[in-house]
């Protein structure tokens, strides 16, 4: 993943992560999910990333989820 994206997020829980995406997309923040679960055993997370340049706006966003 290029410099430019940043991890702001990241959950066991899709919906969560989910939700979180849709809340920055609402707020015009484009946003991508990573999945890092690993489907043999189970276990990992999903990881939220965004653009170097919303990366407080968004935290202050998430902090209301």
């Amino acid at each position: 993943m290029e410099k430019k994206w940043v991890k702001i997020y990241e959950s066991n829980n899709e919906v969560k992560v989910e939700m979180a995406r849709q809340l920055l997309e609402d707020n015009d923040i484009e946003s991508v999910i990573i999945n890092k679960k690993d489907r043999s055993y189970g276990f990992g997370d999903y990881e939220l990333y965004c653009m170097r340049d919303y990366v407080i706006r968004a935290k202050l966003l998430l902090k209301e989820l």
